[in-house]
């Protein structure tokens, strides 16, 4: 294979990394990461360390649309990313010294999680007289623009949603994902944040979290710039179009599309790190 066949291959799977991780809040990560093991047999501490940088350019690309929207709530991000920073550097040294085998079959059950929460129905929660006094505190509580008119909603059990944000970014480091299934996670069946902001939200963190953990690779040479160049531009397209797809239409379909797809890709990776490790 040419290194120009090479570059448009990871080119067009980033684009759909892109895409996806625009659509669905949960980062690139989920495609790079399969395409260049699987793929192309990369070594998985060079695919998180690639993954890691496309996530910075996926948050870049769909987070400034969001906040441009103001969807995003850019108050309980801030507050939440203390949490993510935190276990992104915590994750990396581990992901570090764990052996390659576990972090495939881990990122595989991950996926297959990832994949069953895109699958479940999603009920906003807009009881505004439930917010707890931690988060009218530290004014968590906010509203997002809708057809129908402005819409105000209430954030509750902050401590509870911290916690998960930690777990959050363990996970994306360890794993070299996003991990936006845990952030949407925290913030809409813990802290009951609409589904839209919780996931416009998790877009606008996970650059943040990503670049955390990506300079424990970088210091330990698992950044290649060959692979994150053309990875960093097909995911800003990619992360572009998707938050123009998701501010205009519904996207229930393309998420039972994309769950099958995760799902595949987890089984591989699953299969993978058993053959390699056992």
């Amino acid at each position: 294979m040419t290194i120009l066949s090479f570059t448009l291959i990871i080119l067009a799977g980033a684009f759909f990394a892109g895409l996806l991780g625009s659509l669905t809040g949960l980062g690139g990560g989920v495609v790079i990461i399969p395409l260049l093991t699987l793929g192309f047999d990369v070594d998985i501490r060079y695919a998180i360390g690639t993954s890691l940088v496309a996530i910075i350019a996926n948050s870049s690309g769909a987070a400034a649309a969001y906040i441009k929207e103001g969807i995003t709530n850019i108050r309980l991000g801030m507050f939440l990313e203390i949490a993510t920073t935190l276990g992104a550097v915590t994750g990396a040294m581990i992901a570090l010294s764990l052996p390659v085998h576990w972090i495939a079959i881990m990122f595989g059950a991950v996926l297959i999680f990832s994949a069953i929460l895109q699958l479940r129905k999603k009920e906003d929660h807009l009881d505004i007289a439930g917010t707890s006094g931690l988060a009218h505190t530290l004014k968590l509580n906010s509203s997002y623009p809708t057809p129908e008119g402005e819409v105000h909603y209430a954030v509750r059990r902050v401590p509870g949603g911290f916690l998960m944000m930690l777990f959050a970014g363990m996970m994306s480091a360890l794993l070299g994902i996003g991990s936006g299934a845990f952030k949407v996670l925290g913030m809409d069946h813990i802290m009951h944040v609409p589904f839209k902001v919780s996931t416009t939200t998790s877009n606008f963190m996970i650059g943040v979290t990503a670049a955390a953990s990506s300079v424990v690779f970088f210091q330990r040479g698992y950044i290649d710039p060959g692979l994150c160049f053309p990875v960093v531009v097909g995911v800003l397209i990619g992360a572009t179009l998707g938050s123009k797809i998701l501010l205009k239409s519904g996207t229930a379909t393309l998420r039972k599309i994309f769950s099958v797809v995760i799902t595949f890709l987890a089984l591989c990776m699953i299969y993978k790190g058993i053959k390699t490790g056992f």
